[in-house]
């Protein structure tokens, strides 16, 4: 099964060497003669452009002189193409964390400057768009289409037709990663409609693409084909990334053809191209590839050696998805040499970088064991019968060996007494780690809820920060400090108080009054059925408290009310989130209507965490989502979530 990878277009044209050199020499002779600030901050950063992609330290270089001049002299578009420049510097050597925060500040920059400047508008769309990379070599698909379309809008705006090709490439490559292929080719068509009237040299990379989405659909022979197309443009320009990553996918495309020495050799020109290059990402791919190879092929010692490697690079790089895939691997070697204890260290450290603690295939194979354990205990049960019925015919036939039936016999009784006494034990230790499962399974669920409720709450202060003076922002993060504090108190327990819900709801309710200068007003309140001792998981209310705020009562704008009541019914606690809001129907509207991609999984996570509630205590739980409405008017939104009754240990 080929593993899909990201193969990226940062926003430059490949050219040769040589051409490159020119322009750097054309630049810096124009610089000497240069002493305006304001241009010699435009000329450093073309310089530092002209460098890309072969030549990643002198970018660096002249981009940081751009910097420290657009900084002196207050030049904020100046500021914000070195960003730029120096984040992409980072990208060629692979170091997105930095290349991360660079272009977050040239975002930063180019929003706060007068959107009616066309230079403006392209800066900005360069950042976003380098942000869609970063978010792209990170895996993050959902975020990296939201900054891709942001960009490709401003782009297509301004009739920007070359770098709207570079963005539909990397918006068919996401696709490409998702296995949605037919949806990827459909964009990898417009990118090469507008490389090819203009032969562009990044034509090749988009051919590799192309290639690598027919080899996903099993059309081998028309993957070759754009393969060999995009081998001549990458050799001609001298493309040693885009070389590299082409290899890699020569690779798997001659392993599935069974042409191992192919695929070999293809590996190597791979390790060679991103060795020369210094691009760890690929090199590491290149290392995997290999390490599955020579275990399909029998050969432990060799598959070892590459996944070590892989491991290194993957840890450097801070992959955590390849990590786990090495470990896995390096496992399975040292089982199939027998070393059971390098295989468990390796084994653990897979289980502990997996996302969640247990998923659907464990449940299954649990399941099927059980099942298997019942078939041979049938069988067994069977096989007593036939011994005993033998026994008896032996008995009237050979009534001389009477006492050696009877041994026999006892013999056969002691065993069924002791599988049954076995068969007991291995059912307790199977309900046991069912129960276990479960039990991790939802505490896995309830600390995705963590990221994303925090990732919310700072997205909520930094925008606080940006529309309001420092006073309100001081209180505003001393609120959320609180709020912090209650969640990582909440994130050590299954179960909360009533009581301490209520307390980080109000909390929660709170910053959002001042974030949206009071625009609606709120209750909590809980019935005299509820118990001091009952609980409820945490974080499973705010989300919908959060939803009516920003889905509800934020577009309504004015006397927004939000009721949150507790209440105990029929063995139930029922939560009730309503609000005055403008109702599902309409904001649904709005969100079909919106530019930007958003996936929001709190709801779904909520679910799947009730789901398990619900497995662990044999008792229902759900979640209802009604819109209020009275004579065809709508009043709003109520949202009843119903989980089984529980109480905190004493």
């Amino acid at each position: 099964m080929m593993r899909t990878y990201l193969w990226i277009l940062l926003f430059f044209g490949l050219g040769s060497a040589c051409a490159q050199n020119r322009a750097a020499d054309s630049i810096q002779k124009i610089l000497k003669s240069e002493h305006n600030e304001v241009n010699r901050v435009h000329l450093l950063n073309a310089l530092s452009d002209a460098f890309k992609p072969s030549m990643p330290e002198k970018m660096r270089q002249f981009g940081q002189q751009a910097l420290e001049l657009s900084q002196k002299i207050d030049d904020k578009k100046g500021q914000g193409d070195a960003y730029i420049n120096l984040g992409n510097s980072f990208v060629l050597q692979s170091d997105y964390r930095k290349a991360l925060t660079l272009f977050q500040k040239a975002k930063e920059i180019f929003e706060t400057e007068n959107q009616s400047d066309p230079e403006v508008k392209i800066g900005l769309a360069k950042s976003l768009g380098s942000l869609g990379i970063i978010f792209s070599e990170q895996s993050n698909y959902t975020k990296a289409l939201e900054f891709y379309l942001k960009s490709v809008t401003i782009y297509e705006a301004i009739g920007d037709q070359d770098r709207c090709a570079k963005l539909f490439n990397n918006i068919g490559v996401l696709y490409q990663s998702q296995k949605s292929y037919y949806k990827a080719l459909s964009y990898f068509a417009k990118t090469e409609k507008i490389l090819k009237k203009k032969q562009d040299p990044i034509l090749g990379v988009t051919y590799t693409n192309i290639g690598n989405s027919y080899m996903g659909l099993g059309q081998l022979e028309k993957a070759q084909g754009y393969y060999t197309k995009a081998n001549a443009i990458l050799e001609k320009n001298e493309d040693k990334r885009g070389l590299g990553e082409l290899y890699n996918n020569l690779g798997l495309l001659h392993q599935k053809l069974h042409n191992d020495t192919a695929a070999l050799q293809a590996w190597r020109n791979a390790e060679q191209e991103f060795t020369t290059f210094g691009e760890t990402f690929g090199l590491s791919d290149t290392y995997y590839y290999l390490a599955e190879y020579w275990k399909t092929k029998g050969n432990t010692a060799n598959s070892r050696s590459f996944a070590q490697k892989t491991l290194t690079l993957a840890k450097t790089n801070q992959v955590l998805e390849q990590q786990m895939l090495v470990e896995k691997l390096l496992s399975e070697l040292a089982e199939k040499e027998g070393n059971v204890n390098e295989s468990y260290r390796h084994y653990k450290a897979y289980t502990q970088l997996k996302d969640s603690i247990q998923n659907e295939a464990s449940i299954r194979r649990g399941v099927e064991a059980e099942l298997n354990f019942e078939f041979d205990k049938r069988n067994l049960l069977q096989k007593e019968a036939l011994l005993k019925k033998d026994l008896l015919i032996q008995e009237s036939a050979k009534r001389n060996r009477l006492q050696l039936i009877y041994s026999v016999l006892i013999a056969v009784l002691l065993f069924g007494l002791g599988f049954l006494w076995y068969n007991r034990l291995q059912i307790k230790k199977t309900l046991t780690l069912q129960k276990e499962l479960a039990e991790y399974e939802q505490k896995a669920l309830h600390l995705q809820m963590n990221p994303h409720f925090v990732f919310n709450c700072l997205g909520s202060i930094s925008s606080f920060i940006v529309n309001n003076g420092k006073e309100s922002a001081v209180k505003y993060l001393a609120k959320f400090s609180k709020l912090m504090r209650l969640t990582l108190e909440f994130s050590k327990e299954s179960l909360i108080s009533i009581d301490k819900e209520i307390d980080a709801l109000q909390n929660y309710l709170e910053l959002e009054q001042l974030r949206f200068n009071a625009v609606f007003t709120f209750t909590i309140e809980k019935s005299e059925e509820i118990e001091d001792n009952m609980g409820l998981p945490p974080l499973l209310i705010q989300p919908f408290v959060e939803n009516a705020i920003l889905h509800g009562i934020v577009p309504k704008k004015h006397s927004g009310v939000i009721s949150i009541q507790f209440d105990v019914v029929d063995d139930q606690l029922k939560c009730y989130v309503t609000d005055n809001g403008i109702g599902i129907t309409a904001s649904q509207k709005i969100k079909e209507k919106s530019v930007s991609v958003h996936k929001s999984m709190a709801i779904e996570i909520i679910r799947m965490r009730l789901e398990k509630i619900a497995s662990t205590t044999g008792k229902s739980a759900g979640i209802a989502i009604n819109e209020l409405t009275q004579n065809g008017e709508v009043l709003g939104t109520e949202v009843v979530l119903s989980i089984p009754l529980q109480f905190l240990e004493q």
